[in-house]
């Protein structure tokens, strides 16, 4: 194992952590370093009969989680914010090796996960409730909210630190108990976070990690199980549905964050130059993969040819390589899959007439590298602009007016998020308002943050995380009438 394993998961190839223990499986996953294709560890991973005994392990330290002090449960998380940051390199390695992402983009995604648990110990001591006397006036109203119970959280590849602690948080703030089933390509992350809570002071069994094989089979056994009352799924939208159909079943609580196909659109009267830096932050962090990453970059036509060079500059002059070389700006993509797609999807737009700007063709070398691509002359009807391409690639489409601009960015069945640059303030409020999606980026590529409600319309999703409103996801409201 690498030194990174050793130093978050000490002295052994890693087990299943379920009621504060590491436990075997009879079946293991291996999980492979994308920049090499070399097995970096075998992870036990977890079948029905260890997913039950997860279940288990949460159904029994959930009353005593959801009746410790709100202040308490705020500590433990914010122990564990404390030590993510302390370990954060050690972290930020894991996540390069299992994922492949580039070492800047991993210790931003340390930094950005770890505060999650920050903010959420604050909100852990700000639940609240209602007392206001009924408008009839014969009763008192009294509302308070608990803990919805045993939650579910399904967490996705590529940001596994990220993902796992903006559901994991409000969880635990709310005073749930969770049972986390991170995706097989990087589990090493999740157990590693696992582990943290559990040190932090987090009681035996109210977070429990169980990698396992694909989305269904023990995810659908665990949502069967009547303890359990929360899902929180983040992946594709055609696994969000299917899981969606499964909690219907039981009428569970659901959250879904689902896929994007976020538009960035660049007005004539934009400053360019700072369109080009917030579209290198929307388009390449992570290298592409993020449901967040701008897909279809829409271009007023008197700016168009200026801003496609511009940026085919700034991405042919990225460093590829693996990310644990520091230097390394883009990592591998996550598997073969995933870099055959995103080469198939770049030669079907070549053949049906756009212009490779820069990039384009998978290169000769070992690991699943794709190089940072751009299309010029894309139709506003090829199928790439309709697909989450999930990969450093930036399809350009000239557009002629606003009105077209919006009708472009809106004709998608996807509403995760949209980016937009202008020099008339008033002209992107409005446009933003006319926008079909969760949240909105005016002048800025990066929008994410603890603080605010992250989540989309359409097929992109259901619920919020993050901000206010997502603790609000692991909490039901009693109502109480009372007479004295």
């Amino acid at each position: 194992m690498s030194n990174a394993v050793e130093t978050l998961l000490p002295g052994r190839e890693p087990g299943l952590l379920i009621g504060g223990d590491w436990t075997e499986a009879s079946d293991r996953i291996e999980v492979i370093d994308p920049a090499t294709e070399d097995t970096l560890a075998e992870v036990a991973a977890a079948g029905e009969e260890e997913a039950t005994a997860a279940v288990d392990a949460a159904s029994a330290a959930a009353p005593e989680w959801a009746a410790t002090a709100p202040r308490e449960r705020g500590e433990v998380l914010r122990r564990a914010f404390e030590m993510m940051i302390d370990q954060a390199e050690a972290l930020a390695e894991l996540i390069v090796l299992e994922n492949g992402k580039a070492f800047a983009d991993a210790l931003g995604e340390v930094r950005y996960g770890a505060e999650f648990l920050r903010w959420f110990s604050e909100e852990a001591a700000r639940v609240g409730g209602e007392n206001r006397t009924a408008p009839a006036g014969d009763k008192t109203i009294l509302t308070r909210a608990e803990p919805v119970g045993i939650c579910v959280l399904i967490t996705p590849w590529n940001f596994p630190a990220a993902m796992a602690t903006r559901k994991v948080g409000p969880a635990l703030a709310a005073g749930c108990t969770t049972v986390l089933k991170p995706a097989s390509d990087t589990p090493l992350t999740a157990l590693a976070l696992g582990d943290i809570l559990r040190k932090a002071g987090a009681p035996p069994g109210v977070v429990n990690v169980i990698p396992a094989r694909g989305s269904s089979g023990v995810v659908e056994h665990v949502l069967a199980d009547p303890r359990v009352r929360k899902v929180s799924f983040t992946g594709s939208t055609e696994v969000g549905r299917h899981l969606m159909e499964v909690a219907a079943r039981r009428i569970l609580r659901s959250s879904m964050e689902l896929g994007g196909n976020a538009p960035f659109i660049v007005f004539a009267d934009a400053d360019i130059d700072a369109a080009i830096d917030g579209a290198m932050i929307a388009k390449m962090r992570n290298g592409g993969e993020a449901c967040t990453a701008a897909n279809r970059f829409l271009v007023e036509a008197p700016v168009a040819e200026r801003f496609t060079k511009a940026l085919a500059e700034r991405m042919g002059g990225l460093r590829m390589g693996p990310g644990i070389d520091r230097a390394n700006q883009l990592g591998p993509m996550i598997n073969e899959r995933s870099r055959r797609g995103i080469a198939d999807l770049v030669e079907a737009a070549v053949d049906r007439g756009a212009a490779v700007a820069v990039g384009g063709g998978i290169p000769d070398r070992v690991g699943y590298f794709y190089p940072a691509t751009v299309l010029a002359d894309v139709d506003p009807g090829d199928p790439i602009l309709s697909t989450e391409i999930f990969g450093p690639v930036a399809p350009v489409v000239p557009f002629a007016s606003e009105a077209e601009a919006i009708a472009l960015a809106n004709d998608t069945e996807y509403g995760l998020i949209s980016y937009l640059y202008s020099g008339d303030m008033g002209k992107a409020l409005r446009v933003a308002e006319a926008l079909e999606a969760g949240m909105v980026g005016i002048n800025r590529g990066l929008v994410s943050d603890p603080g605010a409600p992250f989540g989309g319309v359409k097929q992109s999703g259901v619920g919020r995380e993050g901000g206010r409103e997502g603790i609000l996801e692991y909490l039901e409201t009693k109502y109480i009438a009372v007479s004295w």
